[in-house]
């Protein structure tokens, strides 16, 4: 078994909004929507959402991964988890790998009074490599394994810092009987 991981923190200034970003945050479908393109977007629940990844490119195989993300308030941040993840194609490789991703947001004042959001995420896939990758160095391995992964919570970042505040702040600006989601 082969152990990848990696670690994204994020810090994002929130501006001042008629409506506060606690409440745009106690929607968790706007959270989902904002890290992802909603059309790879699946409701199965109330916190509870089916992500289709991107392809991804690993050495020699391309895997197209699902991942379901459960969501949820707790003590003033809001928590994200998803240890359900499958490839799509891949039956008997799902036998031999795990995913698991958790990370928060919290929303905090700094000292000179502006309001932020400050957050990590933390990816870690272990996986039982075929027979003919296990030829190739462990630490090659791991450095390209690594590397994907902070690609992937990089992207995540980016992709957050971007449209979360974008988001924000046209729902903040709506009446709340008009702001939910289509």
């Amino acid at each position: 078994m082969v152990r990848f991981s990696a670690s994204q923190a994020v810090t994002i200034a929130v501006p001042t909004q008629p409506r506060s970003i606690e409440d745009y945050l106690s929607e968790p479908e706007r959270l989902v929507h904002a890290l992802s393109d909603p059309q790879q977007v699946e409701k199965m629940g109330p916190n509870l959402f089916r992500r289709r990844v991107r392809s991804i490119k690993f050495l020699s195989f391309v895997i197209q991964p699902v991942c379901d993300i459960e969501i949820w308030l707790e003590s003033e941040a809001v928590r994200l988890r998803s240890d359900r993840c499958q490839v799509e194609g891949y039956e008997a490789f799902n036998q031999k790998f795990s995913m698991s991703m958790q990370g928060y947001l919290v929303s905090q004042v700094s000292e000179t009074g502006k309001k932020t959001l400050r957050g990590q995420a933390n990816l870690v896939v272990t996986v039982d490599l075929p027979q003919a990758m296990k030829l190739t160095p462990k630490p090659l391995l791991e450095r390209t394994g690594n590397s994907l992964l902070n690609g992937i919570l990089i992207t995540l970042k980016q992709r957050l810092m971007r449209k979360l505040i974008t988001d924000y702040s046209a729902w903040a600006k709506t009446p709340p009987s008009l702001s939910s989601l289509p």
